[in-house]
């Protein structure tokens, strides 16, 4: 059977989409939106780096929504419109469209994703009998998923840690990396990532997710972090990051369950691979388990065409593109990777 799949947006994930789809075995490109007036009009081939699709890109939603198709993938930002993601979820899920998605990534776990979000989400999934799925490589499966399958092989757990370590360098990104996340600002106060409660809205449900797992309910879930200050300027792909201002960081998400540290998503983000040698090195991916047994992982992401940052972006479409099939033949509702069964690649 083949799906029929609307791409929503072409930014830093959404570009490695639409090949993907195309590519597919399983799945056809049926329409794609954007955002950008200069991308409007132009195939989507030419805009995502492929041979001509025949789909041309429109900012018109409501005709992509009026269209013959069994998914969308949604891929727009979300960083500063929250609320208007949910709204734009809620609008494609009553239209009868199933979801998958990785821009709103407190819905890993919806339950975690604020209050009367999954219960709005839930209502529209219903009303158009649809569903929504949210995964990426972080938060999902480079954490929760990675944990969740290594949990299998224990017979005791007493902590948990998920560990993304890399350097973002060559991540060509200067919003996000600026204004979101506080590279080269003077003080941790501007960076919009590390004001309070913000790490635990967005890692939060990872934490949460997990404990689901494992039968657990968190009391609670703290926040910690700390920074490092450039010694001289710093030349990265979003642009320079002046002496004395932010150049790397490090925070933990923490979940307590009966007084006890028991997981904890931690982030380690360098500049330069040199800087700060007392924080935890490598990169990518890692678990470590504290149990009967013990358990480590380490997943590390490469690309013939690019970088660790290039194939982290890659990685973040393909495990929802390849979720699709899956995703529309579920019972409607607000899923997450426990109610999907085990899905790996499709090549054709």
């Amino acid at each position: 059977m083949t799906y029929r799949v609307i791409q929503w947006a072409t930014g830093t994930v959404g570009i490695h989409a639409v090949p993907a789809i195309v590519a597919h075995p399983d799945l056809e490109l049926a329409g794609l939106w954007v955002h950008s007036d200069t991308k409007a009009g132009r195939d989507a081939g030419e805009l995502c780096g492929t041979d001509p699709t025949g789909v041309i890109a429109t900012q018109d939603a409501e005709s992509l929504l009026a269209l013959d198709a069994d998914c969308v993938s949604y891929m727009a930002s979300s960083d500063v419109r929250p609320g208007q993601v949910v709204e734009d979820l809620c609008r494609m899920l009553a239209a009868g469209k199933n979801v998958v998605n990785t821009s709103f990534v407190p819905l890993l776990f919806p339950a975690a994703a604020g209050q009367g979000v999954l219960e709005r989400l839930e209502a529209a999934a219903q009303a158009g009998g649809a569903t929504l799925y949210t995964s990426g490589i972080d938060p999902g499966f480079g954490n929760a998923g990675l944990a969740i399958h290594a949990l299998a092989l224990c017979k005791e757990v007493r902590s948990v840690r998920m560990l993304e370590i890399v350097n973002y360098a060559t991540w060509d990104n200067p919003f996000t990396m600026f204004e979101i996340m506080g590279f080269g600002k003077a003080d941790p106060a501007q960076s919009l990532l590390l004001s309070p409660g913000s790490t635990a809205l967005a890692w939060g449900p990872v934490l949460h997710l997990v404990a689901h797992a494992m039968g657990l309910s968190l009391d609670d879930v703290r926040e910690h972090h700390e920074v490092l200050y450039a010694n001289r300027d710093v030349e990265i792909a979003s642009g320079t990051v002046a002496a004395g201002t932010i150049s790397g960081m490090r925070f933990e998400i923490v979940g307590v369950v009966g007084g006890e540290e028991r997981l904890v998503v931690e982030h380690v983000t360098r500049l330069r691979d040199e800087d700060a040698p007392g924080w935890p090195q490598g990169s990518g991916y890692r678990i470590e388990i504290t149990g009967e047994p013990h358990l480590r992982l380490e997943l590390g992401l490469s690309s013939d065409l690019g970088d660790h940052n290039h194939a982290g972006c890659l990685a973040t479409a393909m495990h929802v593109v390849n979720a699709i099939p899956h995703v529309v033949e579920a019972a409607p509702g607000v899923v997450t990777l426990l109610d999907l069964p085990v899905y790996s690649a499709r090549v054709g």
